[in-house]
């Protein structure tokens, strides 16, 4: 991070220098230690410039100018999600940055830096990724500007654009560079982009599938009389004599079926799908849905074809998503010689996300579960990537023997989601051929393999090493999966819950439900079932913190009633909410700002999905999951006036809200278990204190807040006494 190390290392120049936008960790939950522990076991050396002044050029000189490249990362965080609320409103800490402090890195961080580290060396090759260019690589919406940005390519003038886990590419690049191949001469990498002339194919054999327009009703060609007379048109017939000349016997050849494959997978593999331009769909609404969903059909890695989109007098062109890491790859990323610390230069300056991860363990990455709110799916792809059992145990032998302040809890075993260890589709084939979004919904795929025995086996392995008194599962749970596996269930709920385990229903409504791709909330009742029978026999009182979507697209005022209503049906009060953040690329973003639906096929006259997007109605929706603030009440009058259910002001039990001059207890019975839940509809929000529901442990509790690693997770207090900080969270819910 200084000339001084580089001195005391004995360099003269770095091969690479990464600038981040994060405070600099050294933890594989932190994506530029995990780049450059990479490419140092590569054999590069490699510098971290950590959120350097932007306002010059000065502060991107301060390791010298890179052998290699510059590689430009806004951190683990997309940079506008980072530091603005759902409510567009500047957020008062940056959980990245040493000691909370805000205003550490600018918005549109990749863009700003990728230009000023131009400015600091011209001729050094320039590449960026993370997840926020990872979801800017093509046209897209933007919350925070209200309309459609071009590409980050094109703005930020990298000459390469790295999408997704990106270990495979850039260890290629850096070798490549080394060898002394030009930047501009690298093509033919998967999962990247950059900007090319119009009309640039990668050789004469390639061919495009255009996919600029929308099917649209045709003119309508009258079918033709079998039965009507017409005269012989012996004009196209062959005389004798051009029969005789063209006699000429040509045998037939028959493919065999392993022949056509391979000549139709070619074929595939060299066509390019043009999207229409973003000169398109910046003003067109229906374009814009269509690319969108013309870009998810394109995300499997194994069947995914290049994709590109004009800007301008040129074209953007993005490869085919990375393959997925094997097992053995994984555990080569995880068990690199990581510090598990903050660099010495932050001094005892709290960091709050290292808080937050630093007693947990990354066991996968991906997620098959296609929400559409989420852009995981986009970023780390569907298909799941796990350690292998030894790896994972290694780590949480590491964090007891060397990481400092460890008392025996691991905080976390988990990943995007928790319980999707090692799920995969039955068969490879199919896998590689599947254009579903979703593998579980509507409904589990059949080939889909929902077997959790090995996770329960890592779990019993992890909570025997000596010296580890508890393991936590603070990562998002898929229930519908955990259904499957009542043995899991049992594992988890009896040795591996802290008093709280957060799930994520997200609404109750199927009008909204199908617009989100979850499932129905019968899915939830199931497994409530589940945990308080196995809560029960383990003797533990135990309790479950559901998660809420507020102006979700596609959903109604009524449909935030009907939530409403089922919270204070079953005794929940949700002590803080978010309302959803449209989130670059997300098909949730795409229905908030085009209203079509690209889950279907999108035309002029399809479905048209209505959204909340004043901000009173915003509010409304908000405040229904906080029907018990006294705060909310007067809005919520005004709204179930105007919605015609005044019937539901009133103090007594069957009433939502109290009349004017009333209060919560009029309206609401004694919690039983005073439980209480946390609604958020933003996932990337920094964390908020929490409560623990009166009469449950003071365990930590986390909340998942972000899709990249590490989230930014919450910590519960009781109301009696603040309750030790949660620690080692991984992400829960992307």
């Amino acid at each position: 991070m200084s000339r001084a190390e580089m001195d005391k290392l004995g360099w003269d120049q770095c091969d690479v220098i990464v600038v981040t936008g994060d405070a600099y960790i050294d933890h594989p939950s932190f994506g530029m230690a995990l780049i450059g522990r990479v490419l140092e076991a590569q054999g590069f050396r490699v510098g971290i410039i950590s959120q350097p002044d932007w306002h010059s050029a000065d502060p991107f000189r301060a390791l010298g100018k890179p052998r290699l490249f510059f590689g430009i990362t806004a951190g683990n965080m997309d940079s506008m999600i980072n530091r603005y609320t759902a409510d567009r409103k500047i957020r008062s800490e940056d959980a990245y940055t040493a000691n909370g402090e805000p205003n550490k890195r600018p918005d549109r961080t990749v863009t700003v830096y990728a230009q000023r580290a131009r400015e600091a060396y011209s001729d050094v090759p320039i590449i960026i990724g993370s997840i926020e260019a990872s979801l800017r690589r093509i046209a897209h919406y933007d919350y925070w500007s209200d309309k459609v940005r071009r590409s980050v390519l094109p703005d930020s003038k990298a000459d390469l654009l790295l999408f997704g886990n990106a270990e495979r590419a850039i260890v290629d690049l850096a070798h490549r560079l080394n060898a002394g191949e030009n930047i501009k001469d690298i093509r033919d990498l998967r999962g990247t982009g950059f900007m090319v002339p119009a009309g640039w194919l990668p050789g004469d054999d390639w061919s495009v599938h255009n996919s600029t327009r929308v099917d649209v009703p045709g003119k309508v060609e009258a079918h033709p009389d079998p039965y009507a007379m017409a005269p012989e048109d012996k004009s196209g017939c062959a005389t004798e004599a051009q029969a005789k000349e063209a006699e000429v016997v040509k045998p037939i050849r028959i493919m065999t079926r392993e022949e056509r494959q391979a000549l139709a997978k070619e074929k595939h593999d060299k066509t390019v799908v043009r999207l229409p331009a973003y000169d398109v769909v910046k003003d067109d609404p229906v374009m814009y849905a269509h690319t969108s969903r013309v870009f998810h059909l394109e995300s499997n890695p194994g069947n995914a074809r290049a994709l590109v989109q004009a800007h301008g007098e040129r074209d953007v062109w993005l490869n085919p998503p990375p393959l997925p890491l094997q097992m053995d790859e994984m555990d080569g990323v995880f068990d690199l010689s990581y510090a598990r610390a903050p660099h010495p230069s932050y001094g005892k300056a709290n960091i709050p996300a290292w808080e937050m991860i630093r007693f947990s363990v990354n066991i996968m990455r991906g997620c098959f579960g296609g929400c559409t709110f989420c852009s995981i799916t986009e970023h780390e792809g569907r298909i799941i990537q796990s350690r292998s059992e030894p790896s994972i145990l290694r780590e949480i032998e590491h964090i007891r023997d060397k990481t400092k302040g460890f008392t025996g809890t691991i905080s976390d075993l988990g990943g995007p989601t928790a319980n999707m260890y090692r799920l995969q589709c039955k068969d490879k084939k199919i896998e590689e051929s599947c254009r579903r979004l979703s593998c579980v919904y509507p409904s589990i795929c059949v080939n889909l393999g929902t077997d959790h025995s090995k996770l329960i086996s890592v779990y019993r392995k992890a909570r025997a090493i000596p010296g580890i008194k508890k393991v936590l599962i603070s990562s998002g749970l898929r229930y519908d999966l955990a259904v499957r596996s009542p043995e899991y269930v049992k594992e988890l709920v009896t040795h591996h819950v802290g008093g709280l385990l957060k799930i994520a229903p997200e609404h109750t409504e199927e009008n909204t439900l199908t617009k989100m791709m979850k499932p129905g909330i019968g899915a939830y009742d199931e497994f409530k079932r589940m945990f308080d029978k196995f809560s029960l026999e383990a003797g533990k009182k135990q309790y479950l913190i559901p998660y809420f979507i507020a102006a979700h697209p596609g959903t109604t005022d009524e449909d935030m009633l009907n939530l409403a209503l089922w919270l204070k049906k079953n005794n929940f009060q949700l002590d803080q909410v978010q309302t959803f953040t449209p989130t670059p690329m997300a098909m949730a973003t795409t229905m908030y700002h085009t209203r079509k639906n690209p889950l279907h096929k999108v035309t002029e006259d399809s479905e048209v999905v209505e959204t909340a997007r004043s901000g009173k109605i915003r509010r409304i929706h908000k405040a229904f999951l906080r029907y018990q603030d006294p705060e909310n009440w007067p809005l919520l009058r005004e709204a179930l006036a105007s919605m015609g259910r005044g019937d539901l002001i009133g103090n007594t039990e069957k009433h939502l809200i109290p009349a004017p001059g009333g209060s919560i207890d009029d309206v609401t019975p004694s919690l039983r278990d005073g439980r209480r839940g946390i609604g958020r509809a933003d996932k990337f929000a920094q964390p908020q204190k929490r409560n623990v529901p009166r009469g449950a442990t003071s365990t930590p509790f986390v909340a998942p807040e972000s899709k990249v690693r590490p989230s930014i997770l919450s910590t519960i207090k009781t109301k009696a006494k603040p309750a030790a900080a949660a620690k080692g969270a991984r992400p829960g819910r992307k």
